[in-house]
């Protein structure tokens, strides 16, 4: 009758057998499967875990376009001081061969990426930038010309990009914008001499095109919401909570009164 220690070195035996087979099983999945997969994980966990497993699924993670064609960079503010997000913004992007439809970064976009977005991927339709305090207003507008087929933008809480007349910029090289957020951390009323509160509200006021407006804690005046409403006619949704320099009159509502969903400074 075999010993009690015969039988747990053969226990152990099978063990490590049946774990090599169980890591050649993993290794050996088909292209299709190892992309489902991945296309069920986040960007970021795929560049720093997920795509690292071995030969097969790095080169699923990195040879496959389909994959990096809407890149979604957001919910991990935690890392921000642990890895460079700038730079696995760029390895992202490089990785869809020019097929990137849409970029959503937090704290991972500077002026260097904006740049490189458009020199990597001509045609993106979609650009949320979430606490992208590395993208200033001279980046910005220059980046903003490759984007000519842009149909959404976010700017939120991106405190260097908005005055000296960007969103001007924006209406001119992206004709074909229909989406348009903006949100701030908090309203404030900033009065000195020579500064226009409805700068921004003026450059909004170029992109006819809009269906959907938030400006959240913008400093925007009756006169410069008056101007957007004259000139986007195709606005079906419009969110100005905490713009308090906004008094609704009687105008104002009435030219509100076309848009279906219309939420106001004190909402």
């Amino acid at each position: 009758m075999p010993s009690s220690s015969g039988r747990r070195r053969r226990g152990r035996r099978g063990t490590r057998r049946r774990h090599r087979n169980s890591t050649r099983t993993w290794a050996e999945l088909p292209l299709v499967a190892i992309s489902t997969i991945l296309h069920k994980l986040d960007h970021i966990e795929i560049l720093m875990g997920a795509g690292q497993v071995c030969r097969s699924w790095r080169r699923a993670a990195r040879d496959e376009p389909e994959l990096w064609r809407r890149i979604d960079m957001r919910f991990h503010a935690d890392l921000f001081y642990q890895l460079n997000l700038h730079g696995m913004a760029q390895a992202a992007v490089r990785r869809s061969k020019g097929q990137c439809e849409a970029f959503w970064g937090e704290y991972a976009g500077d002026d260097d990426f904006l740049l490189y977005l458009g020199d990597q991927a001509p045609s993106p339709k979609s650009l949320r930038l979430i606490s992208c305090y590395d993208v200033s207003n001279e980046g910005f507008t220059v980046a903003i010309e490759k984007f000519p087929l842009l149909e959404e933008l976010e700017l939120s809480l991106c405190s260097n990009v908005g005055e000296g007349g960007v969103f001007g910029v924006v209406g001119k090289a992206c004709p074909q914008l229909k989406r348009f957020r903006q949100s701030k951390h908090s309203f404030f009323d900033f009065e000195a001499s020579g500064y226009n509160k409805d700068d921004e509200a003026l450059g909004v006021a170029t992109m006819r095109e809009l269906r959907s407006l938030q400006l959240f804690g913008n400093n925007l005046t009756n006169e410069g919401l008056t101007a957007i409403l004259d000139n986007c006619q195709h606005l079906e949704s419009l969110d100005i909570r905490h713009c308090f320099n906004v008094n609704m009159d009687d105008t104002l509502r009435a030219k509100c009164g076309r848009i279906n969903t219309v939420m106001l400074p004190h909402d």
